[in-house]
């Protein structure tokens, strides 16, 4: 018998261990998704830690530039004065009575005979307008007055000679009114054409113009042969009684009630250094303001010598029934503003040194000082020459404090 056919053995290959071994591929597979996923963390840390640094170097940038915006400054404090029993106050002078005058016709300037400073009496001729046109306009209205008045005057006459006649049964009922009827027309046209005859001959008037009140002119801006329109758009003098001057005052509340009408005030003037002149309080406005918190009263002075100017400054001195405290400052810490005088102070809050304006109103000025009579606390710490451009709000850096002797170096 033949021995039978051996069929061969496919063998597996074995590993070192005679384990079995992972395809190639699949190694690499997952070798390549760990690192892309390192790599992927690895960048968004490097990215986020670039935006923190970025955002901390922007904050920091911010603060340096708010720092160095805020301005530098010096401080002082109010001080208390010795309290006094009279107040000086600002004051300002207006004439008694003002007034700008204007043509109230059309025409070229004919003439004037005032100029800036001349002295004149209520009713005097200032100046003369020529005004052709209206001229005519008043001839053509006297004539068309004349036709009507003898319109009239026959309308009058027919309508009573018709109604003698109706008595007679000479004329009819219905002639006889409309003759009545026209005679009263004619009447009424008479009035309005005599109505316009007034109107003209007051504008004919207005050719001359005189002086309103007696009083100095103080403006005079036309000149001859210049045209000149009817209405407010162009004035033509400007008048001021200054007999007596009004002196307009500000006192503070706390003041008010010894601001009554019969007081007598001293009044100084610069241009008068050792002299004063008395006036006295005739009229308060009877109410506080609530912007200033102040009284508004006018004090009358004398002036028919003609010593004091309209627009002038001038102090006035009020006595008060009991003595005052008032608060003394520098006058390079005042700042003048549209809304009125204000000192900048200097609050300590968590945040840093902030400025705040305060409203004040001063007194007694002798150049180097001023007497603050409301508004201001003694030792209050305030800012000497104050940047014009400071804002309530803003962020100051102090370098020295008012008594510390000692100035902080600027970073």
């Amino acid at each position: 018998m033949s021995e039978p056919n051996h069929i061969p053995q496919t063998t597996r290959p074995q590993g070192e261990h005679g384990g079995a071994s992972l395809p190639q591929s699949n190694v690499s597979g997952r070798t390549a998704v760990i690192v892309i996923v390192v790599l992927l963390i690895a960048g968004a840390v490097i990215a986020v830690a670039g935006i923190l640094h970025r955002q901390n170097a922007r904050e920091a940038l911010a603060a340096e530039t708010n720092a160095l915006a805020a301005p530098d400054v010096l401080l002082s404090k109010a001080k208390s004065a010795s309290p006094t029993s009279e107040i000086v106050l600002p004051g300002n002078s207006f004439a008694y009575e003002d007034a700008p005058i204007y043509a109230r016709t059309s025409g070229y300037l004919d003439h004037w005979y005032f100029d800036i400073g001349a002295h004149v009496r209520k009713g005097q001729l200032l100046a003369v307008i020529s005004s052709p046109e209206v001229d005519q306009q008043l001839l053509q209205a006297r004539a068309d007055l004349a036709t009507a008045e003898s319109n009239a005057s026959f309308a009058k006459s027919t309508a009573k000679r018709y109604q003698g006649l109706l008595g007679q049964d000479a004329v009819t009922q219905q002639d006889t009114e409309n003759f009545t009827t026209q005679a009263q027309s004619s009447n009424t046209t008479v009035k309005s054409q005599l109505a316009n005859v007034q109107r003209l001959e007051q504008l004919t008037s207005f050719e001359k113009i005189y002086a309103p009140f007696n009083g100095v002119v103080t403006s005079r801006s036309i000149d001859i042969g210049q045209l000149i329109d009817q209405g407010a758009a162009k004035e033509l003098f400007h008048m001021a009684s200054t007999d007596v001057l009004r002196i307009y005052v500000n006192v503070p509340q706390v003041y008010s009630r010894d601001a009554l009408p019969g007081t007598k005030a001293q009044l100084t003037f610069a241009e008068y250094p050792n002299r004063s002149f008395e006036g006295t309080l005739v009229r308060t406005a009877r109410s506080i303001d609530v912007n200033s918190r102040t009284l508004l009263v006018e004090v009358d002075v004398d002036n028919r010598k003609g010593e004091l100017t309209t627009g002038a400054y001038t102090e006035v001195h009020l006595k008060v029934g009991r003595p005052v405290s008032t608060v003394i400052i520098p006058v390079s810490t005042l700042l003048f503003r549209k809304e009125g005088l204000r000192v900048a102070t200097v609050e300590h809050t968590g945040d840093g040194d902030v400025v705040k304006l305060v409203p004040i109103t001063i007194g007694h000025d002798d150049g180097d000082t001023v007497q603050v009579v409301s508004g201001l606390d003694p030792n209050t710490s305030i800012i000497t020459n104050p940047p014009d451009s400071v804002i309530d709000g803003e962020k100051v850096h102090v370098l020295q404090s008012p008594g510390s002797g000692k100035q902080e170096q600027g970073q």
